[in-house]
């Protein structure tokens, strides 16, 4: 299973904001089918999220249409969110993106509505810096 480019730089941001990473991929079996989400972490420290789990799905958009880049993040997201809501309903789930397509993409009109519409939870990131630039719910 390849992993995403900024796959590394995701994890390394988590870690700096004291996620422990429990799973890499967390993998979850449902009614014949295999998923893989890129990441599952625990806040173990911080009061207002300590116990706090999450999964996260990490993409770049560095394909050639972003807006094709888009139906698939969007597709795999609502998959894997019914699969934790069968199997994991205490884990949140959230589209890991690059602040650069954040700041241009994802802030076209049908972009946002899209968001809104469909409760997708961002974790903006900054791979020069492995940063969380932004939490989005």
């Amino acid at each position: 299973m390849a992993k995403d480019l900024f796959h590394q730089s995701v994890r390394n941001a988590l870690e700096k904001d004291e996620w422990l990473i429990t799973d890499d991929p967390l993998s979850l079996k449902l009614g014949g089918v295999d998923l893989y989400i890129d990441l599952g972490a625990e806040k173990l420290l911080a009061a207002e999220r300590a116990g706090q789990k999450i999964a996260v799905e990490i993409k770049t958009f560095e394909g050639r249409s972003e807006i094709a880049e888009f139906h698939l993040a969007l597709g795999q997201f609502l998959n894997y969110r019914l699969a934790l809501q069968l199997s994991e309903p205490d884990r949140e789930l959230f589209l890991a993106i690059p602040q650069i397509i954040y700041e241009t993409f994802f802030s076209l009109e049908f972009i946002k509505t899209s968001i809104t519409n469909y409760q997708i939870k961002l974790l903006v990131y900054e791979p020069s810096t492995e940063t969380i630039v932004l939490w989005k719910s």
